[in-house]
């Protein structure tokens, strides 16, 4: 049995498939852990998910800013732009069945075995362990109920942009949206800064931190596995692991076995 884990697919589903081939994958016998962004800017994300979702118990998938963006747009909130490239989505027969399927992924997952945690973007340097799981459980509840609408709604906007034990409400469910599914950055107080892409050491980049080198409050005592950073190229360290490295931007689609640590890499393919 191995744990294969992959970073932002965003709707490049033959680069998934090839990988999965290539490393051939076992629904019996094997995991597939997904950094969240199935969908978006890539060639099929229908497929993408319809694969997903077959595998069951197989495969674990966080939910990712562009996932969140597909259901508020089936709600009806805000419109897709064509690059999302997720109309079909949408059309297709099976689409309630895909939406709810979606809207039923975590924010957050833990291995049951090995110490990883997976989200998609990060983890609050400001959060135990504990905290992040609590918040994350808290959105995921909510979009699993009848209020799922009135928070899509509201979960757009970058504040509060500094974590408070004391958030409650539409506060404190924003702030943990944009930590666990939009963070890359962080003002030297602890603010999250929700503009700049740049990969660290670029020009406009020396005030801020990646949130991966924040001083943390307490060790979280797992290895982070997260996507949604594709200018990281695939960052390393001993307490987190990013594996978003740019398919749908012409580079390659990235998935580590955790067992060996082993890396297997899928050049973006011709359309």
């Amino acid at each position: 049995m191995a744990t294969y884990l992959v970073g932002d697919i965003q709707g490049c589903y033959r680069e998934l498939c090839a990988l999965l081939e290539r490393v051939s994958f076992s629904e019996q016998h094997d995991e597939l852990w997904l950094a969240g962004d199935l969908v978006a800017r890539g060639p099929d994300s229908l497929a993408t998910l319809r694969l997903v979702k077959s595998l069951g118990n197989s495969a674990t998938s966080v939910l990712g800013n562009h996932d969140l963006h597909l259901l508020a747009v089936a709600r009806g909130i805000g419109k897709a732009k064509q690059k999302d490239q997720i109309d079909q989505i949408l059309q297709v027969s099976d689409s309630d069945a895909l939406l709810d399927w979606l809207s039923r992924q975590p924010l957050l997952a833990e291995h049951p075995t090995h110490p990883i945690v997976m989200v998609h973007a990060g983890i609050a340097p400001q959060w135990q362990l504990d905290d992040a799981r609590c918040c994350a459980r808290d959105v995921e509840a909510i979009l699993q109920s009848e209020h799922q609408r009135w928070l899509l709604s509201n979960m757009y906007g970058n504040e509060p942009a500094l974590w408070d034990p004391a958030l409650s409400g539409l506060d404190r469910l924003r702030f943990t949206i944009n930590a666990l599914t939009r963070m890359r950055y962080l003002h030297p107080d602890g603010r999250l800064e929700m503009h700049c892409k740049l990969p660290p050491g670029e020009p406009g980049t020396d005030h801020l931190l990646p949130w991966f080198q924040f001083p943390r409050t307490q060790p979280l005592g797992k290895t982070i596995i997260f996507g949604h950073w594709a200018s990281l190229m695939g960052y390393q360290d001993d307490k987190a692991i990013g594996l978003d490295t740019g398919c749908v931007w012409g580079h390659q689609l990235t998935m580590l076995r955790w067992e060996d640590q082993q890396r297997f890499e899928q050049t973006r393919l011709a359309d």
